[in-house]
């Protein structure tokens, strides 16, 4: 009786150790991060494998990936992954395929957008679901496939910038010193690089405010641009302008101005990686998407408009103009 009760413990301690859950506690979602060329996969990792904020998510596996003709991404990959070996534990794998062995969930953080589609692939393909940094994608044209495919295979799959879910940013959408947001301004730093459209690089944190304020609907966008500013105005279907104006000298920051039925209010800028972390734990907990597709395919479509305004010397461009010439693009490629 004694032999068969040891025999027993011996067997449940094995479970424990399999499963890495005691009795009567939940048992940890896993999470693997692709690209591991951007400062987010460390703070997202020291934010979600936290014992204390106990959110039952850990990031256990690791692609390295890197772009080699972006040094800001290739340059990085061997410190960030030493970071994530050492300080974290986390395994790094030697493909995708094979960390979606090992994961219930992904963190696409590759810091180039223009690989992000191949990358999802195997992603979707192996049915996790995703959540893809930003930018989305390189073009629009790839970030309405990626779309197309987590739909069609019924992967739940979503975009954003951190600073989308900043707490005083989300707090002047409902604000009674606002009232009704009859526009914005949007700012933030917007430096290039010369593989991706102006705006996705950097710009898009403000162009992600600017949407979060202000919702979708735009029809529009003009665009002008001198060596350390950009800006871009909007034109929504029911005649309010929103407008993003990009930094990158001398002062560089994050922040919007509302204009409200009941008064004009500057909101704060970055607010920290945590409230975007916690979207991203919920979203793995419940399968659920806080920003729909047609919101960001939007702002990729705002920002790729923007370009074409550039190269017509400032001319009105039309969403749906670009995003037709997107979807034909994708037609065309099959």
């Amino acid at each position: 009786m004694l032999r068969r009760s040891l025999l027993v413990a011996v067997v449940m301690a094995l479970v424990v150790m399999v499963s890495g859950a005691g009795a009567g506690e939940k048992p940890v979602f896993r999470v693997g991060i692709i690209g591991l060329d951007t400062s987010h996969v460390v703070a997202f990792t020291q934010l979600m494998n936290d014992p204390a904020k106990n959110y039952g998510c850990k990031v256990v596996a690791g692609f390295p990936g890197g772009s080699p003709d972006i040094e800001s991404s290739i340059g990085r990959v061997k410190g960030y992954t030493e970071t994530l070996q050492k300080k974290f534990g986390v395994e790094i794998v030697d493909s995708i395929e094979e960390l979606c062995r090992k994961v219930d969930g992904v963190l696409l953080e590759s810091v180039d957008g223009r690989p992000h589609l191949a990358q999802v692939r195997p992603v979707i393909a192996a049915n996790k679901p995703v959540f893809i940094d930003k930018p989305m994608a390189g073009s629009l044209a790839d970030g309405l496939e990626i779309f197309r495919l987590a739909k069609e295979n019924n992967v739940p799959c979503w975009s954003s910038s951190s600073l989308r879910f900043g707490p005083g940013t989300v707090a002047l959408r409902s604000s009674k010193d606002v009232g009704k947001i009859m526009g914005c301004d949007a700012f933030s730093p917007c430096h290039l690089e010369e593989h991706h459209i102006d705006l996705y690089w950097y710009g898009i944190h403000g162009v992600e405010m600017l949407f979060t304020l202000m919702g979708p609907g735009c029809q529009t966008v003009q665009r002008a641009q001198t060596k350390d500013y950009d800006l871009v105005v909007g034109v929504w279907n029911d005649g309010r302008i929103g407008t993003f104006r990009g930094l990158r000298a001398p002062k560089e920051d994050y922040g919007t101005l509302v204009f409200g039925s009941k008064g004009i209010v500057k909101g704060p800028g970055y607010e920290g990686y945590g409230p975007l972390v916690e979207e991203i734990v919920k979203f793995f907990k419940t399968g659920t998407i806080p920003v729909p597709p047609e919101e960001t395919l939007e702002i990729l479509a705002f920002m790729t408009a923007a370009d074409e305004s550039k190269a017509k010397n400032g001319a009105k461009v039309e969403l749906a103009t670009v995003m037709a010439e997107a979807r034909k693009q994708n037609a065309a490629r099959k």
